[in-house]
């Protein structure tokens, strides 16, 4: 029995590699994890292989004390996966899911390839994608109340991970990590960061760090990019390192106001998984022809309007605009492979505000974000770079230049939510 863990890394809280130990009970076969190893993906360099090495590293060790060895095959999924399958005659093919358009490829292309039977198991969303709806979305709005009328079904705790009694009697794979990250051809300009430690223990304990000191504040404190009201747990939920699962259950705990854990279930619950929503129904999701047809029609009509100030993209990228808050904020993530939410709305506005087409504008974000940030190249960047500058899950606002009847950010508006100066002395240098 194969698991083809993908999207998410982790040995605890996970829907997937339970199924497929489930299953390998029944059969009484050995339990084989395998990650496949694109040497690319998308505009991703060193700090997110770095970080993500790290998790599986770590997740090797944790699975070798369950009985259950790890392969990680270099290469393209699409093919190292069929030829493993063969190779150990392998029973049946678990994966987990994700709605990203080369992840569905590789999956396609490998099932394709595979005489055994393939399962998909949604272990990154608390109701499965596909159950929640089968259409896309129109905003939070419409998904809300389907995903709540399910919640009490599938927001259930985990069984744990047995030890797997069927032993693996096959050749052992040996991982030099270290050597494994300098073979791969990636960007090295674009260092690993060292103020996060990777891996489920930094999550569990990131988590933990959260609930004792800011779920109780998080709908006060989390629209202030001074503040450290955020979770932080972004970068482990992108590469599968925490279960959003267990947030959700370990947040429904605590002892705190309701309008705090309500705040922060929305944006754990709702908004990612209506980003996945977006991304699994659209497959233009990172393309203007994803946008709604009112954006689509408001920015066309404003494509010939005076643009006052006009950015390349490697002036974007060395934060060189006439905008010191915008600057600030794309130094914040070049340095730490972070950005604060609301920044990111300004920051992705300013960039349409800027550019000469929304393709240009959507294209450049989508570099920018996918290339620093450490949870780039997921659904829920591509959906905020769509709700940004096409107006996606939103509705129309007052006409403007440029803009049309996309919602419009301002630097005197940012002025009115927090302290912006305070934020460009601290990363603006």
């Amino acid at each position: 029995m194969i698991y083809w863990m993908s999207r998410d890394q982790r040995f605890r809280d996970n829907w997937a590699l339970l199924a497929a130990q489930e299953k390998a009970m029944v059969l009484k076969v050995p339990l084989l994890v395998v990650f496949g190893l694109s040497p690319r993906f998308g505009y991703a360099p060193l700090r997110a292989y770095a970080f993500m090495i790290k998790g599986l590293k770590e997740l090797e060790s944790s699975l070798a004390r369950k009985g259950i060895p790890f392969f990680c095959l270099p290469g393209d999924p699409a093919k190292e996966i069929p030829r493993f399958v063969e190779k150990v005659q392998a029973a049946c093919l678990v994966t987990d899911f994700d709605p990203l358009r080369i992840k569905r490829r590789w999956k396609a292309e490998a099932a394709a390839r595979v005489t055994v039977p393939v399962w998909e198991v949604d272990a990154h969303n608390i109701v499965p994608c596909w159950k929640a709806s089968n259409k896309q979305e129109y905003g939070a709005y419409t998904l809300r109340p389907k995903i709540h009328r399910l919640l009490d079904e599938f927001l259930v705790d985990f069984p744990p991970l047995k030890r797997h009694p069927f032993p693996w009697k096959g050749p052992r794979p040996v991982l030099d990590w270290e050597e494994l990250q300098d073979r791969l051809p990636l960007d090295r300009s674009v260092s690993a960061v060292s103020w996060l430690k990777a891996g489920e223990k930094a999550a569990k304990g990131r988590l933990e760090a959260f609930l004792a000191q800011g779920l109780s504040s998080y709908d006060r404190r989390r629209n202030d990019p001074n503040e450290e009201g955020q979770s932080g747990l972004s970068p482990y939920l992108h590469f599968g390192q925490l279960s959003a699962q267990r947030v959700a259950l370990e947040v429904r705990k605590r002892d705190v106001h309701p309008q705090a854990r309500k705040a922060f279930l929305e944006e754990l619950i709702v908004r990612r998984e209506l980003a996945d929503n977006y991304c699994f129904y659209n497959d233009h999701y990172d393309r203007p022809a994803g946008f709604p047809a009112w954006g689509l029609r408001t920015l066309k009509k404003h494509l010939g309007d005076r643009r006052l100030y006009r950015y390349r993209r490697d002036q974007l990228e060395q934060a060189a605009t006439h905008d010191p808050l915008w600057n600030a904020a794309q130094k914040e993530m070049v340095l730490t492979g972070k950005m604060h939410g609301y920044l990111r709305m300004y920051w992705a506005k300013k960039i349409l505000e800027w550019s000469e087409t929304p393709e240009e504008a959507q294209a450049a974000a989508i570099y920018l974000n996918d290339k620093y940030e450490l949870d780039g190249r997921d659904p829920n960047g591509y959906c905020g770079i769509a709700w940004s500058i096409g107006g996606l899950h939103d509705r129309p606002w007052q006409e403007r230049s440029v803009f049309g009847k996309i919602r419009y950010m301002s630097y005197p508006g940012a002025k009115t939510k927090f302290d912006v100066d305070r934020y460009i002395r601290r990363y603006g240098g």
